[in-house]
């Protein structure tokens, strides 16, 4: 076990080298950014459905399931994106490599444990975006450029527990300390029209830098039931909740002209610090509650009603005008199937097959215009011969926001790789 962490560490590495963006939204210019989904990929693969108590799986999204675990875990996960950004005058590619989460679990009879780290949210876009002006009765006589690029995000370590209160009933909690740096750049050129009808540069531009650190705490707590309906067929429920909570941002901003030269921008002038209030973002509140049917072993179908209170929310910096909150909703339907979990004789027959639907409304408005987001699912869990063990693939395609009022729509595809490593530990050997 402890051969296969370290090199399940060497990858973890190999994947933060390529993670200082994890996105490529436009979408995370507002609030605290782009928030990702926190559950491992064998949820992620199901659009986010976590109602089944596990054995060898690690359920981020309900610490009570911490108490279903028969094996000390070890699990991490990255993804690949491909997006492709539409507005209705042009559109751009990007792609992305993210570290997803990096987790433990141990189980301790009727306790378990769980701790690690994920990434909250991240920050991530370059932006350009021209504005054009009339003067001497001239159509478009002055342009405008602005540049928009920012990077970053916030982090979550989290440490909790799950307890089984009766066999088919656990409860569980986690505390999770956020923190983290979003940094920000903007860069306003100026051109206009000379007598070749041709647009010509303003010498200077003005650059304004901005950089926020963030640090907050915040709670998380679950219950999970389960009974038995008819011989192997078993209801299954699931119910979180999150408090609301505050994150504190310490805010900088400074102010430069610059010059630009064959694409090198040189200050002019030296930075100037331009004082802005520190300012205090409330988590919303989440509450989830799953349900569905099935056989462990065999087949699980369910749904999860995920509800925040994002309406309470707000942007780092308090001069964005064109963006409000409302209180954001997801729906979730999922499942998976096992041909003959027991097959020796077939590896195909062992596979995990997953597949999954999601609808949500983030809760973000742009000139009042809500950002949604829809996607379907498919994944594979591939168990590793000899062990408990498993290697667990996911594929995403979905869009979200919209192409109206100047907006951007966004078509992506998520590739996704998750090791679950499992082994018993604190045994006492029988024989020496």
């Amino acid at each position: 076990m402890i051969k296969k962490i370290i090199v399940s560490v060497c990858l973890l590495f190999s994947l933060v080298s390529f993670a200082q963006e994890g996105t490529s939204s436009p979408y995370s210019f507002y609030g605290i950014g782009d928030v990702r989904f926190r559950g491992t990929i064998e949820n992620r693969s199901m659009s986010g459905l976590a109602i089944v108590p596990d054995s060898i799986h690690i359920n981020l999204q309900n610490p009570a399931m911490y108490s279903s675990l028969k094996y000390t875990s070890f699990t991490v996960g990255g993804t690949f994106s491909a997006n492709q950004l539409k507005t209705n005058q042009k559109d751009e590619k990007a792609q992305r490599t993210t570290l997803d989460y990096l987790a433990v679990g141990i189980p301790l009879k009727k306790l378990g444990l769980g701790f690690g780290l994920i990434p909250y949210s991240s920050v991530g876009y370059n932006i350009r975006n021209s504005e054009y002006s009339n003067e001497n009765n001239i159509v478009n006589y002055n342009r405008t450029d602005n540049f928009y690029k920012g990077s970053g995000g916030l982090n979550k370590v989290f440490f909790g527990f799950g307890y089984q209160l009766a066999k088919n009933l656990s409860i569980g909690a986690d505390v999770q300390y956020n923190f983290g740096k979003i940094d920000t750049r903007s860069l306003s050129t100026q051109f206009t029209l000379n007598s070749s009808n041709l647009y010509e540069q303003v010498q200077y531009s003005t650059r304004e830098t901005n950089s926020s650190s963030a640090s907050g705490v915040n709670f998380n707590a679950g219950l999970s039931y389960n009974t038995k309906l008819y011989k192997n067929i078993s209801l299954f429920s699931s119910l979180t909740y999150s408090p609301e909570a505050t994150i504190t941002l310490n805010n900088e901003r400074f102010i430069a002209i610059v010059q630009s030269a064959n694409g090198i921008l040189d200050t002019v002038d030296d930075e100037v610090e331009i004082q802005v209030a520190d300012t205090k973002l409330k988590m919303p509140s989440k509450f989830s509650f799953g349900l569905g049917i099935g056989d462990t072993k065999k087949w699980i179908v369910g749904t999860e009603l995920t509800f925040q209170g994002t309406s309470n929310f707000g942007n780092r910096f308090n001069d964005i005008d064109n963006v409000s909150y409302e209180n954001a909703t997801r729906f979730t339907v999922g499942g998976y199937y096992i041909p003959d979990y027991k097959s020796f004789t077939n590896y195909f027959e062992r596979i995990v097959y997953r597949g999954g639907f999601r609808f949500e409304n983030t809760g973000l408005v742009i000139n009042n215009q809500p950002i949604e987001d829809a996607a379907v699912t498919l994944g594979l869990g591939l168990p590793l011969r000899g062990a408990f063990s498993n290697v667990n693939v996911g594929f995403e395609l979905g869009n979200r926001g919209t192409q109206n009022r100047g907006l951007v729509r966004e078509h992506y595809m998520n590739f996704s790789i998750g090791l679950s490593l499992n082994d018993r530990w604190f045994i006492k050997r029988k024989y020496n």
